[in-house]
């Protein structure tokens, strides 16, 4: 079913910026946005783990710079049945990660030098477990891809006003409307904004799902939930950005002085999620997390 809503959501955000394409250059704009959509998607498909990692200034690791954490790794991604994906660190003190990546074969999975500080060893295996199910169910991409669509909705969007207000240029034969140029220029890039944060928030729960399952509690999910989430009201990630921040566990934007960010929100509600892996935990009779007191080594080059 949510494979299904994704899909959807994915054709209706192709489908604005055709409409998009079509209310500037009529039936040629629309062409224009159809190849425009295609070259977005071709170009994301590839570049979509480079793109991510490097606006993030994420270093990939290797086991010997990071030993536990590359173990849990891992170890994680053999429970998922998943490939070793590449692993990454981001030198910032927010506790946060993300994935990325185009499918299984070409993953990363990073994670800031803070959550490595904060979070327990368990509540990081909860973390890393809801990005390998992102990984699992492709959901990286689909989530670049949407997030690329939308930013060109809403740069063409700009080009729509000014032809509005300045005229588009096209003959008064092919029915040009300025009020319906202005209109669909302000409410597309709405309408596809909202769009890409439900595609976010679909995949958000059932990552969350799926986290609990690999790493076989879903409260040390929930209890990493709960502290990452209070550090992202207090803090602020470096470089984070609204058209990125769907990448991420916890909105790194869910700080104070974001609330214009937070209108279109790409998670759901954190005490949502928490409730929700507190009820599959329940489920299966799990009421209690176990500690292994293991230590996380950082890199000997990262700060905290």
């Amino acid at each position: 079913m949510n494979m299904l809503k994704t899909t959807l959501l994915m054709a209706a955000l192709t489908g604005i910026l055709i409409a998009i394409g079509g209310a500037i250059g009529g039936s040629t704009g629309a062409v224009v946005m159809f190849v425009i959509s295609l070259g977005l998607n071709f170009y994301t498909y590839w570049n979509s783990d480079t793109m991510c990692l490097r606006a993030y200034n994420a270093r990939v690791i290797t086991r010997e710079e990071a030993p536990n954490l590359y173990d849990l790794v891992e170890r994680l991604a053999e429970r998922a049945q998943l490939p070793m994906p590449r692993v990454a660190i981001v030198n910032a003190d927010e506790p946060n990660a993300f994935a990325t990546g185009r499918d299984p074969e070409h993953a990363a999975v990073a994670v800031t030098t803070g959550i490595m500080s904060v979070l327990s060893y368990e509540e990081l295996a909860g973390v890393i477990s809801h990005e390998l199910a992102h990984v699992k169910h492709r959901d990286t991409l689909i989530s670049t891809v949407a997030a690329s669509i939308a930013g060109v909705i809403s740069m063409i969007a700009n080009v729509a006003q000014f032809a509005a207000i300045f005229g588009s240029g096209r003959d008064d034969e092919e029915g040009s409307n300025p009020l319906a140029l202005m209109a669909t220029a302000i409410l597309a890039p709405i309408a596809a904004g909202i769009i890409q944060m439900a595609i976010s928030r679909t995949r958000e729960y059932g990552a969350d799902a799926e986290g609990g399952q690999i790493c076989g509690n879903p409260l040390y999910l929930a209890n990493a939930l709960e502290k990452i989430d209070y550090y992202a009201k207090h803090g602020e990630l470096p470089n984070a950005k609204p058209e990125t921040s769907h990448m991420f566990i916890i909105n790194p934007l869910a700080g104070k002085g974001k609330s214009i960010a937070n209108l279109f929100s790409t998670h759901p509600l954190t005490e949502d999620r928490i409730a929700r892996l507190r009820e599959q935990a329940n489920q299966q009779g799990i009421t209690t997390i176990s500690v292994s007191y293991t230590h996380l080594t950082l890199p000997t080059n990262s700060r905290v």
